[in-house]
């Protein structure tokens, strides 16, 4: 396949906020974003650096802030405090049209009286580049998103894959820095977007630059982030790659909401783990205990059963145990005889290693 790669020099904007430190500053620096809506703060004192062609994602409920964030990034909103950075130059008070960054929407805002490539060449009007270059550029851009014989169509006329396609298309043709991607797959349904979601990092590692997305999908910023930022309240609860933030979480939200998570506080803590403090285990790292002695370096707890849901591959049991703990184990169903034989009411000890165990802020 045909690697797109969008480098500096490809740059035709010549009002942009452009490189003027070396090669080691991060393509977007934030230092001490704050933004405030009245007396609401939005963005609390937030600081972040996203390296240049890295694939990055701000996950977070809705209201945590992570939107806000990507419209100080893009210029569409101004910090109240602190300052945005993009690759080296201070761009806090520089309007949007001239930071070199591109934004892809959920509703994708295609023109519907144009046709596919008339949507894409759109920016490239605006900037006047030359006929020959537009068409040169669009076709370019319609071959990288697998759209290359659907340029002379309507927006009408396309699914809502193409239609996302297009979007992503109509941002790179200008050949941006950094692409902004609020939500972009949250009007697809899930086989589509998860089919996007391969699509999607497949041509950010074609065209080599920096993706910036916004989700509230723990499982899309898993599949697609080489790192993350998880938000909560205006602040960032953790960050790092995808493997560290769901096996080593650092506090409760981001136990739950990254994942599912059981987690042990008080007198549960107390009761299963024999000292206090707050605890989080994965659902799929707790098994049935077998039979005999249990295992050295393990943790055990033993219950009432509340619920066994079947969901597939995999079924899950939940179990009233020490001091009320609610505990949820997800099964494989490799061995259907074992979970077929689990009944509401019945006595079951569940164990997981003690390395599952993960000690968290509250």
């Amino acid at each position: 396949m045909k690697r797109h790669r969008l480098s500096s020099d490809t740059a035709t904007t010549p009002t942009s906020v452009s490189a003027a430190a070396g090669d080691a500053a991060p393509q977007i620096s934030l230092r001490g974003l704050r933004k405030t809506f009245g007396s609401v703060v939005a963005v609390d004192s937030v600081d972040l650096e996203v390296a240049d062609g890295e694939f990055f994602a701000m996950l977070g409920p809705s209201g945590s802030g992570k939107t806000t964030v990507l419209r100080m990034i893009a210029g569409f909103e101004q910090p109240t405090a602190g300052s945005v950075y993009l690759d080296g130059v201070d761009a806090t008070g520089v309007p949007p049209f001239r930071r070199n960054v591109n934004t892809v929407f959920q509703d994708y805002a295609l023109f519907p009286h144009m046709t596919v490539a008339q949507n894409i060449e759109y920016g490239l009007r605006v900037q006047r580049i030359d006929r020959a270059e537009r068409v040169r550029r669009v076709g370019e851009a319609l071959d990288m998103v697998r759209l290359g014989d659907l340029g002379a169509r309507r927006p009408s006329q396309l699914s809502g894959g193409q239609r996302q396609r297009v979007a992503l298309a109509r941002a790179l043709v200008n050949r941006p820095k950094v692409l902004l991607l609020d939500e972009p797959l949250g009007a697809l349904d899930l086989k589509l977007r998860e089919q996007m979601q391969l699509e999607l990092k497949a041509i950010q590692r074609e065209v080599g630059i920096t993706f910036v997305f916004v989700t509230h999908d723990q499982d899309e910023a898993l599949t697609l982030c080489d790192r993350l930022a998880v938000f909560n309240n205006g602040r960032i609860e953790q960050i790092g790659n995808a493997e560290d933030v769901y096996e080593q979480p650092n506090t409760a939200f981001v136990a739950g909401f990254v994942g599912s998570s059981n987690i042990f506080g008080g007198a549960a803590a107390k009761a299963i783990f024999g000292r206090d403090g707050s605890f989080a285990v994965r659902p799929e790292k707790i098994s049935i205990a077998g039979k005999g002695a249990a295992r050295a370096g393990s943790v055990s707890a033993t219950g009432v059963i509340e619920d066994v849901v079947y969901a597939g591959s995999t079924t899950r049991v939940v179990v009233r145990g020490p001091a009320g703990a609610s505990i949820m184990a997800t099964l494989l169903n490799g061995d259907t005889a074992e979970t077929n034989a689990l009944r509401r009411g019945d006595s079951l000890t569940l164990t997981w290693p003690e390395s599952a165990v993960r000690s968290i802020a509250a």
